[in-house]
């Protein structure tokens, strides 16, 4: 240890030897030796409370042994000073732990702070799909932050998912709780779930951490929705968290209503699907409670107030955050997140749709029109990959699956190939013998493409690849 933190940590110590010192030489009458001895107490109460309860009773120890040889004092003067120097010693040991607890609690909210600030997302890319404003206000409350926070996640087929959720509490324990429930929305969003099926899963999740000792009281909200730039639909579910609020191109404001379904964890509950069509220009706003201020108003007259600071929805979508959240007062009892989100509608020249039937005889003729299509698009360096992806995909379909099938060429930040059949089977890739005939068409399309997978639908499935496409 270097000779600095040793004189850090010995001042103190040194400061009372020093006063015992002056004390000896200080003249009794003059009463300055009470104000002296206590000068290395108070000192000591910017440490812990171990040091200052040390220190103190040096002091008392010291005061005792110098004075009671002085027969000058009187005993009434002697006893005086000597509970003024005990009770400066009481106060410096109260000073010293009041000072521990706020520090203990400062960092806490620090290391609380810091790892929200890591596990939430700090800039979304640019979409297709929406405009997207954000913003994250801590809670002033001396817990400190909560477990608020939002999403947005890129989807198969130019799609866009925005999530917003809630773990009730406050402290590194709920942001912790916070980050692993991002983290499964994440994983399970990739497995393009529909919202209602994606909180099941997440809400079964919950459960399991329930049943861990320290996560006994878990409790928390969440909303997931889904946009399709390309039909404008937005399907959304929710798990006990405030409503979205829709405000339409026209300056119409559309307040859903209180979903019936209770908070994660709960389970035993089918969360309801709500789906709805926005034109071209909508704001999606999702919030969490934090923002309502339920403690001092009723959530109908919090929503309206909520919506009539949205205003018409133009305008910049950071000015609009910056809006609403100055109606709000200085001092904030819970986290507030907020997240906006304008719609885009993909070109239509952006997007070409076939429909083959299940016959191989039919293969020619897809590859044909992809290769047609790209050549429009200007992207014939593509081709070769396209067309080895369209034969494998459509003669999947048409050997293990049922027809009519599908096929949907994207063109987006990257270039989606899209199949679709009637049958829910879904395909796996394997490793293949080195005499084996078939088995490599999933292994050929992976290194193709740079993404591919499996979503379903209510009439069957849809296989897609993706190929990102340069700046």
């Amino acid at each position: 240890m270097s000779l600095s933190p040793l004189l850090r940590r010995a001042w103190p110590l040194l400061l009372l030897v020093g006063t015992g010192l002056a004390v000896g030489l200080i003249n009794p009458g003059v009463h300055y030796d009470m104000l002296v001895i206590a000068a290395p107490v108070l000192a000591a109460s910017l440490y812990d409370v171990r040091t200052t309860a040390v220190v103190g009773v040096l002091t008392v120890v010291t005061f005792m042994l110098l004075r009671l040889q002085l027969n000058e004092d009187t005993n009434a003067t002697w006893w005086i000073k000597l509970a003024l120097v005990i009770v400066v010693c009481l106060l410096s040991a109260i000073l010293s732990h009041v000072r521990t607890k706020e520090e203990e609690v400062r960092r806490v909210r620090n290391t609380a702070m810091r790892l929200q600030q890591r596990l939430l997302p700090r800039f979304f890319p640019d979409s297709s799909a929406v405009g997207i404003g954000h913003r994250y206000l801590p809670s002033d409350s001396p817990a400190g932050v909560g477990g608020d926070w939002f999403d947005m996640i890129p989807l198969s087929g130019a799609r866009i998912a925005l999530v917003m959720g809630d773990v009730v509490g406050h402290g590194p324990e709920a942001v912790a709780t916070m980050g692993r429930l991002r983290t499964a929305v994440i994983t399970l969003a990739n497995l393009d779930l529909d919202p209602d099926e994606l909180l099941a899963r997440v809400d079964d999740l919950v459960q399991r951490m329930s049943h861990d000792r320290a996560q006994a009281e878990l409790v928390a909200s969440c909303l997931y929705l889904v946009y399709d730039p390309i039909s404008r639909r937005c399907d959304f579910a929710s798990a006990g968290h405030t409503p979205p609020i829709f405000v339409m191109p026209d300056g119409r404001v559309s307040v859903q209503a209180q979903s019936g379904n209770p908070p994660l964890g709960f389970g035993d509950v089918p969360f309801e699907l709500t789906g709805l069509d926005l034109p071209e220009g909508s704001l999606i706003t999702l919030y969490t409670d934090g923002l309502l201020g339920l403690r001092h108003r009723e959530v109908d007259e919090a929503m309206r107030e909520l919506a009539a600071a949205i205003g018409p929805g133009s305008g910049p979508l950071q000015e609009i955050c910056d809006r609403v959240l100055r109606r709000l007062p200085a001092s904030r009892e819970d986290d507030i997140a907020l997240l906006l989100a304008r719609t885009k509608v993909l070109d239509p020249g952006k997007v070409r749709t076939w429909e083959f039937p299940a016959a191989v005889e039919e293969v020619p003729a897809a590859r044909a029109a992809v290769t047609g299509q790209l050549t429009e698009w200007g992207l014939d360096e593509h081709s070769f990959a396209l067309e080895m992806v369209v034969c494998e995909l459509i003669t999947n379909a048409v050997r293990h699956a049922e027809g009519p099938v599908g096929l949907r060429l994207i063109r987006d930040d990257s270039l989606i190939c899209e199949v679709s059949d009637a049958s829910n089977t879904s395909p796996h890739p394997r490793r293949a013998d080195p005499l084996d005939e078939g088995g490599r068409g999933l292994y050929l399309v992976g290194q193709l493409m740079d993404r591919w997978g499996t979503r379903y639908t209510h009439t069957g499935k849809t296989i897609w690849a993706a190929k990102y496409l340069g700046a």
